[in-house]
């Protein structure tokens, strides 16, 4: 029996202490892996929420009124209501082509963007309905942007100032 243990406790501590090595140099492995495959998909990540920041400072540059108005074909053709409703729909379809951005940015960004979304077709509304009757196109659109222009800090501004604010925080 004594013969035994001789041979059997010195092979089971060896045995254990292989095992403990193996196990610290696949777990260490395994960690470094890990590492290397979330470094990578990082830049990835970083990659793509770059490029969602950039379609969504497009979409807020390309909603400003004096943006959306050089874009109507025959403005001086065109009624004040004809115009008011080419730039709500032209509002929604920016907006709405990039509701996907939103899973690449912070809820509170989100939630400004759509702010100025909202908040940019109850501008071009009011104005419209401000307008003195018998109003041509060109003159609301006039008093379109030189409102837009003296609002000081509009909604889209202070959506692309969050947005640079949050890029800047990748970094």
């Amino acid at each position: 029996m004594v013969e035994v243990l001789k041979y059997t406790l010195p092979s089971l501590i060896v045995l254990f202490a292989s095992w403990l090595v193996m196990y610290k140099l696949f777990k260490n492995e395994e960690q470094k892996r890990m590492w290397e495959l979330k470094k990578t998909t990082q830049k990835e990540i970083n990659s793509v929420r770059l490029r969602a920041y950039e379609r969504m400072a497009l979409v807020l540059e390309r909603t400003q009124p004096e943006h959306m108005l050089l874009d109507i074909p025959n403005l001086s053709q065109m009624t004040v209501l004809q115009v008011q409703k080419h730039l709500l729909r032209t509002i929604r379809m920016e907006f709405d082509h990039n509701m996907s951005q939103q899973i690449y940015v912070s809820e509170e960004l989100w939630d400004r963007f759509i702010r100025a979304r909202d908040e940019m077709g109850a501008f071009v509304n009011t104005m419209a309905i401000q307008m003195p009757e018998g109003s041509n196109s060109l003159e609301y659109a006039k008093t379109l942007t030189q409102a837009y222009t003296l609002n000081g800090d509009t909604p889209s501004a202070l959506a692309l100032a969050a947005l640079k604010e949050e890029v800047r925080g990748l970094w």
